[in-house]
């Protein structure tokens, strides 16, 4: 029994767990051979707040005989809370940095494959949270070894949910210049450039957008099919 999923469950887990389910759902439930966060009749509902890679294999499986709600959350807002070793509150500020839900990517990059499959959808919760810095002397050099030592949800700002991989057109901006490139969607989006790169590397490899040309030595991207259709 895989446990994929429940082990080192941390605050941000359990706080949307505890957000998404409800009275009726079974957690923590046993499914061919894996552990699924909550299951609600048929619907098997996974949350996974990192990591999509070593969801590879729990996915594939799960969804060979049921429909699966994927849950990934953003941090839209953020709160930094520096505490001492043992935990002991020293400050609390607001971080500048906004999540957006292209962050997502991020982690599709890692199953492209995955994401068209009829029985799953993905919902991208724009949420608060706090994360939690301890001085521990433990973590990255880049935050003076301070470590993170837990995320928690403070609030769900809004659910944004994708049936389908082709969903995520409709939020591109309708003056999108088309064709484009990934300097050109990074500047569109306000995103860095490399996660626009993994934007278009997930979409492509989904059939929702397609390689048309070049301009210099940058790849041209435009809508796959029917472009109506979007």
């Amino acid at each position: 029994m895989s446990n994929i999923g429940t082990l080192q469950e941390g605050g941000l887990h359990a706080g949307i767990k505890a957000w998404y389910g409800r009275d009726a759902d079974q957690f923590e439930t046993p499914v061919d051979g894996y552990v699924v966060d909550i299951v609600r009749g048929e619907l098997l509902v996974e949350i996974q707040t990192g990591n999509f890679a070593a969801l590879k294999p729990k996915l594939a499986r799960l969804l060979e005989k049921h429909p699966v709600h994927l849950l990934y959350p953003v941090a839209q807002q953020k709160w930094i809370v520096r505490e001492t070793a043992v935990g002991h509150t020293l400050s609390r500020r607001q971080s500048p940095k906004r999540g957006q839900v292209w962050d997502v990517f991020d982690e599709l990059v890692r199953i492209p494959h995955l994401l068209p499959h009829p029985r799953l959808t993905l919902t991208v919760l724009l949420t608060q949270q706090e994360e939690i810095w301890r001085d521990d002397g433990r973590g990255s050099w880049r935050r003076k070894r301070w470590s993170i030592a837990e995320r928690r949800l403070l609030a769900v700002n809004e659910e944004l949910i994708f049936p389908q991989p082709a969903d995520f057109v409709a939020l591109l901006p309708a003056d999108l210049h088309r064709p484009f490139t990934n300097k050109q969607l990074a500047q569109a989006l306000a995103i860095r450039p490399h996660l626009a790169q993994r934007l278009t590397y997930t979409l492509r490899h989904c059939d929702v957008l397609t390689a048309v040309g070049k301009e210099g030595s940058s790849y041209l991207f435009d809508y796959a099919g029917e472009q109506d259709a979007f």
